[in-house]
């Protein structure tokens, strides 16, 4: 029985006037699947050292409007929330992502933060999540959606915190790619949905006037975190 992804695909074909890939054409794509091409590396993504990666992200990281807050620990985790929602006037209550960075995280100890874990509500204020890598080479965070990290979290509240620990920078989207390509070889299962995000949210569609907040989050505030446990 044909799928309804064969149909399609065989329409295209049609479309286009080909037909079916021949055995030789079929693992010459394969090879290219299984073996990307390196793309060219911009010099910001080539650094040698953690430290290096570390310092390229932050400053890419606030070119586009986020903030940074380098923590010594994951006990540090729910202060820096608390601070966060109180330096914004914003209510001590957070929807947080079911990461494993947040295991260990005693949220109500941080002067009576509340957290709640689950998808995002249309009246959260701020959400709390992790993130699976961050790219030196733009200051961009790579999230994974799974049963405990719902990908609403990252559109909907208009406060965005975002967990990253250190040792999950990386140089280049490739770097990223790599990682993810060889833990789904041993065994873990891609992800739905892989969502990059480069500062808040934003547009200058009326009259090229920069407007933050137009599609998602208007703040993006990313916890670096040193030595904590990946959100993976």
């Amino acid at each position: 029985m044909i799928s309804g992804r064969e149909r399609t695909l065989s329409a295209i074909r049609d479309a286009l006037g080909r037909g079916a890939l021949g055995p030789d054409e079929k693992a010459k794509l394969e090879r290219r699947l299984r073996y990307p091409r390196a793309n060219v590396v911009p010099a910001r993504g080539q650094c040698d050292s953690r430290e290096g990666l570390v310092a390229t992200f932050i400053a890419e990281a606030e070119r586009v409007n986020a903030t940074v807050e380098r923590l010594c620990s994951g006990d540090d985790i729910a202060p820096a929330v608390a601070d966060f929602l109180r330096a914004h006037n914003l209510p001590q209550r957070v929807r947080v992502a079911g990461d494993a960075v947040f295991k260990d995280v005693r949220w109500s100890d941080a002067g009576g933060l509340e957290a709640e874990a689950g998808p995002a509500a249309a009246d959260d204020s701020a959400s709390v999540t992790g993130a699976y890598a961050g790219i030196a080479e733009t200051g961009t965070l790579m999230l994974l959606s799974g049963p405990d990290s719902p990908t609403l979290l990252n559109f909907l509240p208009p406060n965005h915190i975002i967990v990253l620990p250190e040792g999950s920078v990386v140089g280049t989207y490739e770097d990223a790619w790599h990682r993810l390509r060889a833990e789904v070889g041993t065994g873990i299962a891609m992800p739905r949905v892989i969502t990059w995000i480069t500062g808040p949210s934003r547009t200058a569609d009326i009259e090229q006037t920069l407007l933050l907040g137009a599609h998602g989050p208007r703040r993006l505030h990313v916890l670096l975190v040193d030595g904590a446990t990946s959100a993976a």
